[in-house]
């Protein structure tokens, strides 16, 4: 194997038929080094084939490819058989396998791995961002969230956050408190990206008594007192007729409830 050649065509970006070869070539010890590859990435015509198995029958090399249309695979494999070239199909063979096995039909759509690992990275980055973002801590990633959420403490913004960052939403949330002047970012957003939280000042008290007796706390303290919750409440209304967002009820709706009415209103 030494100082041989092997071309990888794919009509992606090749990186899958790559990790293959490499894994391959691995077993062969010393003789790995002496090993040229050369990625041969977004075919999508006859003559690029054409021109890659020339070269492979100069150098006397092997092409492995991941070629999902079958009219290209096909003819790659014909072509190579005349020039006496091997070739190794890496994927071709396991989706006609699929195909019987399963009784459905392949997309034959080159790049869907390199799509599904982007929406992979688009639901890290978002649940990063509701990390990074949760509960005011940083007024500047309000610029750049898709959506904002804000309510008084206890109206399930953190969950909230974390379930729409699944769903690959950018959510920033800002808890509002009568002592707190809101921060000015909130009122240079679009209005639209902007979801007020609402409770009733009875299911909002019955929560925070739950959530003091939980930590060992008296459940008579200010927080749950429901003259201050209604202190709350009345500011939160102002902030939100001030900002001229939507405001969605939250006292009886569980997260997936809210989280839906949510991206309703995003979709408008």
């Amino acid at each position: 194997m030494n100082n041989r050649v092997i071309y990888v065509v794919s009509d992606s970006v090749g990186e899958t038929a790559e990790l293959v070869v490499k894994a391959a070539i691995s077993q062969f010890n010393g003789y790995a080094a002496g090993t040229m590859i050369k990625r041969i990435p977004y075919v999508e015509d006859k003559t690029t084939l054409e021109e890659v198995v020339s070269y492979a029958q100069m150098d006397g090399a092997i092409i492995c490819f991941t070629l999902v249309v079958p009219e290209l695979r096909n003819y790659l494999i014909q072509l190579a058989a005349v020039r006496k070239v091997p070739v190794h199909d890496i994927i071709g063979p396991l989706i006609d396998k699929m195909e019987t096995s399963y009784g459905i039909q392949a997309k034959y759509e080159p790049g869907r791995v390199r799509k599904l690992d982007e929406d992979y990275f688009k639901k890290v980055e978002a649940i990063e961002f509701a990390v990074k973002y949760d509960d005011g801590r940083d007024p500047r990633g309000l610029l750049k969230a898709d959506i904002i959420l804000i309510g008084v403490s206890r109206t399930s913004k953190t969950p909230l956050s974390q379930y729409l960052a699944h769903k690959r939403f950018k959510v920033a949330n800002v808890p509002i408190v009568p002592e707190v002047e809101p921060p000015e970012e909130l009122f240079k957003i679009p209005a639209k990206k902007c979801i007020g939280l609402r409770i009733s000042a009875e299911k909002l008290n019955n929560i925070r008594r739950e959530r003091l007796k939980s930590l060992g706390l008296n459940d008579q303290a200010i927080y749950a007192n429901i003259n201050r919750i209604n202190e709350e409440i009345a500011y939160f209304d102002k902030v939100v007729e001030r900002i001229g967002c939507s405001v969605i009820d939250v006292s009886n709706k569980a997260v997936e409830e809210t989280a839906n009415i949510i991206q309703t209103i995003m979709s408008k």
